[in-house]
């Protein structure tokens, strides 16, 4: 389960298609991992009464960690659809919003539940905290989005 490879950035860049592209994918296959993780169909009839804490935590940590996962999507889409001139930039400002403070896993009920299942829990946070970032750089101005028409410019300026 090592998860998905995650880009570094350490200098700002333009948010462009290729990058989105490329964390779309990695969110896909990493909420392909959190579905498989949590794939409850069997293990509740098999756990017994004893276990009702671990299977709280499970069905809990299960339900925030695929909203996380979704809420990453919706945003990758977002701005596919921005890039594919299918929004304005001021519909993407509008509605292409990550909730910047989604809340991180309980430590009491990670506790309960596999070291593998805390491990892609912590690898869709820092997923998530990735996205904001970008998300806050863009909106700030730090990170711009590259446009059809800027991205020509560019072209031509490389001559």
């Amino acid at each position: 389960m090592g998860g998905p490879k995650h880009l570094c950035m350490s200098t700002p860049a333009n948010l462009n298609p290729r990058i989105v592209e490329s964390l779309y994918c990695e969110a896909l296959v990493l909420a392909d991992e959190v579905r498989a993780a949590f794939d409850l169909s069997g293990r509740l009839d098999e756990a017994g009464h004893s276990e009702s804490a671990a299977r709280i935590a499970l069905s809990c940590e299960a339900l925030r960690t695929t909203t996380r996962m979704m809420h990453a999507i919706a945003w990758l889409l977002n701005h596919r659809a921005y890039f594919s001139g299918e929004l304005s930039e001021f519909q993407l400002r509008r509605h292409g919003r990550l909730v910047p403070d989604y809340p991180p896993a309980d430590p009491a009920r990670t506790s309960l539940l596999d070291p593998r299942i805390c491990e892609l829990i912590a690898i869709t946070e820092r997923f998530y905290a990735r996205l904001v970032r970008l998300d806050h750089g863009w909106r700030d101005g730090t990170i711009a989005p590259t446009g059809a028409i800027e991205r020509l410019r560019q072209r031509l300026a490389a001559g």
